[in-house]
């Protein structure tokens, strides 16, 4: 049982829903796409390897607000921002951490475009379904400045994507389903584990019937 795990060589991972309150936190944003300041903003510790080599190369340009909100001692220190001052901005940035990158379930359901490497672990929300440039803009370490240039000068472009990234949150938004989904894979889990004796048909159709 695990809250993530990675894209690759996950057999034996059963994801559940955890850390909820974290990872599942959305937030209505009233500000539209068009009316949200021209740059990108991140916020968050910079620890890890893959995020140092994105602040080495995009830290104090025009383009983007980026700043290390950790308690170590950074050259790329900056103030905290809470998740709606960061929804000002046209441009959420949303890195990866020691697995996935947990503002990026709400960024996707604001009204500012995502931006994101190539993600390479899931959770609950099943990153790992999420297709590049259709759910979120995908970025490196080299083509940053060019990305949010190419969607400055294409609202209709960021607003398709956006659109995309609340349609595939919506199916999260349930709560009533979500739990009783987590309750079905629990109950798969110990059935094909051979730790609960049960009629399989009889138990999805009963919890399928729940979650209508």
């Amino acid at each position: 049982m695990c809250k993530s795990r990675p894209l690759e060589n996950n057999t034996n991972n059963i994801l559940l829903k955890l850390d909820k309150n974290r990872h599942f936190c959305f937030l209505k944003d009233n500000i539209k796409y068009e009316n949200k300041k021209d740059i990108a903003i991140f916020r968050g510790a910079v620890y890890q390897k893959h995020r140092k080599e994105f602040f080495h190369s995009y830290f104090g340009k025009s383009f983007c607000d980026i700043g290390d909100t950790s308690k170590q001692l950074s050259q790329w220190k900056k103030n905290f921002l809470s998740k709606k001052e960061q929804m000002r901005y046209k441009f959420i940035i949303s890195l990866e951490g020691n697995d996935v990158a947990s503002n990026l379930k709400w960024a996707m359901n604001s009204n500012s475009l995502v931006l994101a490497p190539k993600i390479t672990c899931e959770t609950w929300f099943m990153e790992g379904t999420l297709k590049p440039n259709y759910h979120f803009a995908l970025i490196d370490n080299d083509n940053l400045a060019t990305v949010i240039k190419h969607f400055i000068n294409h609202p209709k472009d960021a607003l398709e994507i956006i659109n995309n990234a609340h349609q595939y949150v919506k199916k999260f938004l349930d709560k009533k389903k979500e739990f009783y989904i987590g309750i079905l894979v629990l109950t798969k889990y110990f059935y094909y584990s051979r730790q609960l004796n049960l009629n399989k048909d009889e138990c999805e159709r009963e919890i399928l019937e729940l979650i209508k």
